[in-house]
């Protein structure tokens, strides 16, 4: 429990900027719990949750947790990641960011659309709705609804596309010039050997059991097997009307898609794990949109875009179908297995001789052997992926605002890019989603214990289903929290260049940002400036940062300066010389992040026709850690008119 707790207090409550408002969940007092009453779920009685946190003992390994004050943990313990000792594949290419250089797949064949290799495994091997029509209604005992794209579309056009992706699918990138691919990507004309549905989903929204949610205005193509045997499914989204749309049109509008095209790219630039998109095409016909709810709707462009993932499946593709009773638990294993086979190969692989068993901490020192259950090993791989996931977001300052379980990825991907932003001015507070407003749910700093509320859920699922245990539950919540705080800690000793892990002074930082409401990434990327000579004057310290530390006063410059005495006596002690650590920090500390100010920039152009700055963009943010001179302005403290609502904040209305 220590463990967990070290890392969130930076986040904690005890901070007098965080008084007011946090924390609202803590690990302390999440466990798996019965849902709401309107909830079907048959969940477990609750189940307490004993982080053991230093005590946990690994029959691999006899490293425990990692100290406050012990080396840097770059390299995680070696049971922090049950996909590390059996993984014999990744599970994505973020972090390696394999396809971005065209000269990675010069031997590779360059395909036309219809020479693409499909596969339909999810339609072909999960039980589906015998009815293929779009009225809304409850569609049991399926995984999906076959569906054609049905939008209406005139003159279409193509906004941006993203040549990485392309590769990824062994795509000609000529095939982008191509008259009707507009027509292809909106759905207009039919792809061949496409075989599109939408997925049946369910989930909780803020906290509450929402039943059934599915695929409403996104329309799965179908998956394309690239040369490397990789499976990626390809989806449109805004293609029109689904049996899940319920009241809605099952339509998208252009701002909206611009964001999520432009920020799928940006994250996996970031090495972020996330969903990415191929293109993006206006429909030419105009959507009706009531952005903030206040009953004043207007006149949107419509638009579409293809977005792409080894899959799309989220926890609430497997709680949808536990909240049903008995006769649909089969499908929550069918589910999984699924996902295993296809997604997890490594942990199907597995045997005996591996010998993952894990002590749980508990007072009767009982095991955890996870070769003796592949679903247990399953759901310690999604959390560990998930607290990863939510570490490199607190990392890199972005908050996704709308952390429902069903925009959760099995994969541990950033998925469903509504009200995103990136931190501006240091706010542990902030909430980028105007519905969120009330109660700040999924505000930044909430954000780990959400993932952890979130993977209680997933967990519960398989729970109900009988796929494990309950101390199997317990220790893959554990794991979350663990993984999390080894990932956060390493990453934030990386951010500052520190040779280990201070907590002290990580601490003070970012109350310090907090105070003075700092910009988060300038401040970060100008910190490699400072020097690691302890015989600068004191009133010459604070130079390398003037750009970041505005307007203070005495007080605060002093709390500022007594701070940076600290952290250059922290790297004198390294050994690491100035150009070195300064290399390594510019290499974790984007110069460049979507803002989003920068995105209403490219939606107000592009919504009068003109689409370069949405290209600018995505072309700026495939190289967020360089410097790329003569884009200065693009790094710039937001202006006035970015605070205003429907720029740093927006609702769920897309």
């Amino acid at each position: 429990m220590q463990m967990q707790m070290q890392m969130l207090s930076h986040f904690s409550s005890k901070a007098p900027w965080l008084s007011l408002t946090l924390p609202r969940l803590s690990f302390a007092a999440l466990s798996l719990r019965r849902p709401s009453s309107a909830s079907k779920f048959r969940f477990r009685p609750s189940l307490p949750l004993k982080f053991s946190g230093l005590s946990l003992a690994c029959h691999l390994s006899s490293r425990r947790g990692v100290s406050m004050d012990s080396p840097s943990p770059d390299v995680a313990v070696s049971v922090d990641s049950v996909a590390r000792d059996l993984q014999n594949q990744s599970l994505c290419n973020d972090d390696n960011h394999e396809g971005d250089d065209p000269s990675n797949g010069s031997n590779r064949a360059r395909l036309k659309l219809e020479d693409l290799t499909w596969d339909h495994s999810f339609v072909r091997e999960l039980p589906g709705d015998p009815r293929s029509d779009i009225i809304p209604r409850e569609v049991l005992h399926s995984c999906y609804t076959r569906v054609s794209p049905s939008a209406e579309v005139e003159k279409p056009q193509l906004v941006a596309w993203s040549e990485s992706v392309a590769e990824l699918l062994d795509l000609d990138p000529k095939e982008f010039e191509r008259p009707d691919f507009p027509l292809l990507f909106t759905g207009a004309s039919p792809l061949v050997g496409a075989l599109p549905y939408a997925q049946c989903y369910g989930g909780h929204q803020f906290g509450m059991w929402a039943g059934q949610l599915g695929d409403g205005r996104a329309i799965t193509l179908g998956e394309v097997i690239n040369s490397k045997s990789e499976r990626w499914e390809l989806q449109l989204k805004g293609a029109g009307k689904t049996a899940y749309s319920r009241f809605a049109d099952g339509l998208a509008v252009l701002r909206s898609s611009i964001r999520e095209f432009l920020c799928s790219e940006a994250m996996h630039s970031l090495g972020i794990p996330t969903t990415r998109a191929l293109c993006l095409a206006t429909t030419g016909k105009y959507v009706t949109r009531d952005m903030f709810y206040d009953g004043n709707p207007k006149d949107e462009p419509g638009a579409i875009v293809c977005r792409v993932a080894q899959s799309f499946l989220r926890f609430g593709s497997y709680q949808i179908h536990a909240s049903r009773g008995k006769e649909d638990l089969g499908i929550v294993r069918a589910l999984a297995d699924y996902a295993i086979r296809h997604h997890f190969p490594h942990i199907e692989n597995m045997s005996k001789s591996d010998s993952l068993s894990f002590s749980t901490g508990d007072e009767d020192h009982s095991v955890v052997d996870l070769t003796s259950n592949k679903y247990a090993a399953w759901v310690v791989e999604v959390a560990e992926r998930t607290a990863s996931l939510l570490a490199r977001w607190q990392g890199v300052g972005f908050t996704h605002g709308v952390l429902n379980t069903d925009n959760m990825s099995i994969l541990g991907l950033t998925i469903d890019y509504g009200p995103f932003g990136f931190l501006d001015a240091f706010d542990p507070s902030y909430t980028p989603n105007t519905t969120d407003l009330p109660g700040r749910r999924y505000c930044f700093a909430n954000q780990p214990d959400i993932g952890l509320w979130n993977i209680g859920q997933f967990t519960s699922t398989l729970l109900t289903a009988e796929l494990i245990n309950d101390k199997e539950a317990n220790y893959a919540m554990e794991r979350y929290g663990t993984k999390l705080m080894d990932e956060y800690q390493a990453l934030m000793t990386r951010k500052l260049g520190l040779p280990k892990y201070n907590k002290q002074l990580i601490s003070k930082l970012l109350n310090n940002m907090a105070v003075d409401k700092v910009d988060y990434t300038n401040f970060f990327r100008s910190l490699s400036n400072v020097k690691a000579d302890l015989s600068i004057p004191e009133e010459e310290l604070l130079i390398p940062l003037k750009a970041v530390l505005l307007d203070m006063g005495k007080e605060r410059k002093e709390a500022w300066i007594g701070w940076v005495k600290g952290y250059i006596e922290e790297l004198a002690a390294s050994g690491i010389s100035d150009e070195e650590r300064k290399a390594s920090m510019d290499a974790v500390n984007p110069k460049y992040i979507l803002r989003n100010y920068l995105c209403q920039s490219a939606i107000d152009a592009a919504e009068q026709g003109d689409f370069g700055e949405v290209r600018r963009l995505l072309k700026l943010m495939e190289r967020p850690y360089d410097e790329q001179p003569g884009m200065e302005k693009y790094a710039r403290l937001p202006p006035a008119w970015a605070y205003r609502p429907g720029v740093c904040m927006l609702s769920c209305s897309s």
